[in-house]
């Protein structure tokens, strides 16, 4: 069984007749969400899919296996829901609530769609949005800083959270480790994180404080 362990970025580099030849592997969004998978190539060729850790798959994308072949992904057609509005603001306020819920949702310029769920159907329906079914590719925002939303019940979200905080220390050189020399008052930065606590919590679908 071929492994297939690197994606061409970009793909523009690669001369437009062999992404052509290459066979093709259609996935879904759930699919081209996971660095681990068991699939099976459009030509009927089993392949095991092995990303680096977070790649999330689009359509289009061209990868890369252990003998050097190279495979095409094809976003699969999947059950959507269509959202359009007649005027910005309700389509804005229809994206506000789908973040809230930490929706992914695939943004054009006169649409929101997403996987189709027959309760989120229906809030939209209620905010007054226009709800259309259909089966289309799914395209999905990524997230702002690189990859796609996690959670903090995630398995990768440790490591991202050392990463930034890693990050917060060097750009603002300085930590409690260096002897509290920050000049700031201790009760304004523990009422800061009680603030930015319920703030988070606040936006997110849950509750972090539940025990896992």
């Amino acid at each position: 069984m071929r492994t297939i362990d690197k994606r061409v970025s970009p793909p523009a580099k690669l001369a437009a007749s062999l992404v052509a030849r290459a066979p093709t592997l259609t996935l879904a969004y759930d699919a081209r969400c996971k660095s681990r998978l068991a699939a099976v190539l459009d030509t009927g060729e089993e392949i095991a899919l092995v990303m680096p850790r977070g790649t999330i798959l689009a359509g289009g994308d061209v990868l890369v296996a252990d003998d050097g072949a190279l495979v095409r992904v094809i976003a699969a057609s999947e059950a959507v829901l269509v959202v359009r509005a007649s005027d910005a603001l309700t389509l804005t306020r229809a994206a506000y609530h789908l973040g809230n819920r930490h929706t992914p949702v695939e943004i054009g310029a006169d649409y929101l769609k997403l996987e189709a769920d027959p309760v989120l159907e229906t809030m939209l329906t209620r905010l007054g949005a226009r709800v259309e079914r259909a089966t289309l590719p799914f395209h999905p925002e990524s997230g702002a800083y690189g990859g796609g939303h996690r959670h903090g019940h995630d398995a990768t979200f440790a490591e991202d959270y050392a990463l930034a905080q890693q990050v917060f220390v060097q750009r603002h050189g300085h930590g409690h480790e260096a002897g509290h020399g920050h000049g700031h008052d201790h009760g304004e930065g523990h009422a800061h994180h009680r603030e930015h606590d319920h703030v988070h919590g606040s936006s997110c679908g849950h509750n972090h404080s539940e025990k896992h």
